[in-house]
């Protein structure tokens, strides 16, 4: 059974009340819920004792994933270098939505990972433009959402490997909403929707390409690299 860790600052559930109507048990309760369908899910929080990433919690866990916002600066680099490499390691990794300006995301991709955002409460259009890929099976053409915030290019990443899905909205902008990447042993996953004001998700769509985004990213049994000196192979 994957073990996935739905990491998330709650902060924003604690203070906002449209917040904390549209997500009673917290963002990463409702990703627990639905995760915990098909996989084995714990949850870990910003203001826990080492943010509850431990050494113990990573060694366990085989995808993580995590939602920030308010509070990237508050995530500490000792935090941020251990994810980092266990991700190098072979963990997977799934940013949602505001994720995209985390510590750990954009030391990953090496880039600021900026881009243009609007609040209006108009609906978004997800593409699904990898109709092959793992992440999108079972998903359709694409994804209808009646509000979501607004995700705008340029979107500051390096090319992905893979593109799978891209986002419209009524305002003419578009944005590379489902972007994958390898760092290492490990697999990336960027996915956009999940504004904490909308109840993204819950709709099913979304939660089917979280799900299958959590199969694409767990570890494989390749054996972790061996770096640094090395004797040769051959007599020289």
């Amino acid at each position: 059974m994957i073990q996935v860790t739905v990491w998330n600052e709650f902060r924003h559930e604690k203070t906002n009340k449209t917040v904390q109507e549209v997500y009673p048990d917290g963002i990463h309760g409702q990703l627990a819920k639905f995760i915990g369908e098909e996989f084995t899910v714990k949850t870990a929080t910003l203001d826990e004792e080492e943010h509850g990433l431990t050494e113990e919690v990573l060694a366990e866990t085989d995808v993580l994933i995590w939602w920030g916002h308010m509070a990237h600066d508050e995530v500490q680099d000792e935090i941020v270098n251990r994810v980092h490499q266990r991700v190098l390691e072979g963990m997977g990794l799934i940013v949602l939505h505001s994720g995209h300006f985390s510590k750990i995301f954009k030391k990953l991709m090496g880039t600021s990972c900026d881009l243009k955002w609007r609040e209006d409460g108009k609906n978004c259009r997800i593409w699904n433009v990898n109709p092959s890929h793992p992440i999108v099976e079972g998903v359709g053409e694409c994804i209808e959402l009646e509000q979501e915030e607004m995700y705008g290019e340029h979107f500051d990443i390096p090319a992905p490997d893979e593109l799978v899905m891209v986002s419209w909205f009524p305002g003419g902008e578009v944005f590379r909403s489902g972007c994958t990447y390898r760092r290492g042993n490990g697999k990336v996953f960027y996915f956009q929707p999940g504004h904490e004001t909308y109840p993204s998700y819950y709709n099913e769509q979304v939660q089917r390409v979280i799900k299958n985004g959590i199969r694409w990213c767990a570890p494989t049994e390749n054996v972790y690299p061996s770096y640094g000196h090395a004797q040769p192979r051959e007599e020289i």
